[in-house]
């Protein structure tokens, strides 16, 4: 089963610029290694994304998410049942390139009030979990990634969120850290 097991990462800064859609037809370039976390006035959503590849064998389902405003340090594995339900099918091929994305529509939702914060806030920095597995449902896997907003030299340029991992944990196997 080692041979079907999807491992997702940040993409390469050098990546291609992918395009993500949002039902209320919100669209976002992409980059390579990059991710987003934008507040919309108007409809009163915050919209997150994050450009991944999978450097596993196994095509990468996407099966649920978590946000988190900051940095999480806590290195207990989350509790998949507490996973928001990906609304859309997102799956990455094996040594390829793909994105996920998600929102919080609802302001009333606890997440939604820490997200727009990480919107405002000059050092913004978000943690998202991301569950997901094979094709089949099998060789499930919770990622943590990071988000960090980083200002360019040149103040004409906008901000820009860089992606990086965190931690990777099994959930149908036992993790290898527990020994």
């Amino acid at each position: 089963m080692v041979n079907t097991r999807p491992l997702l990462t940040p993409s390469r800064l050098g990546d291609p610029v992918q395009k993500v859609f949002f039902q209320e037809g919100n669209a976002f370039r992409l980059e390579g290694g990059r991710g987003f976390v934008e507040f919309d006035d108007g409809t009163g959503a915050v919209y997150i994304g994050m450009s991944l590849r999978n450097v596993g064998q196994g095509i990468g389902v996407i099966h649920g998410w978590w946000f988190r405003e900051g940095r999480e340090l806590t290195p207990q594995r989350p509790d998949p049942d507490s996973f928001r339900v990906q609304q859309i099918d997102l799956a990455i091929a094996q040594n390829d390139i793909g994105y996920w994305e998600g929102a919080l529509r609802d302001s009333g939702d606890p997440c939604h009030a820490s997200a727009v914060q990480a919107t405002k806030e000059t050092g913004g920095l978000a943690t998202i979990d991301l569950l997901y597995g094979d094709y089949d449902g099998g060789q499930r896997v919770i990622s943590r990634m990071m988000l960090r907003r980083v200002y360019a030299e040149d103040s004409d340029r906008p901000p820009t969120w860089l992606v990086t991992v965190v931690r990777h944990w099994n959930l149908d196997r036992p993790d290898p850290r527990e020994r």
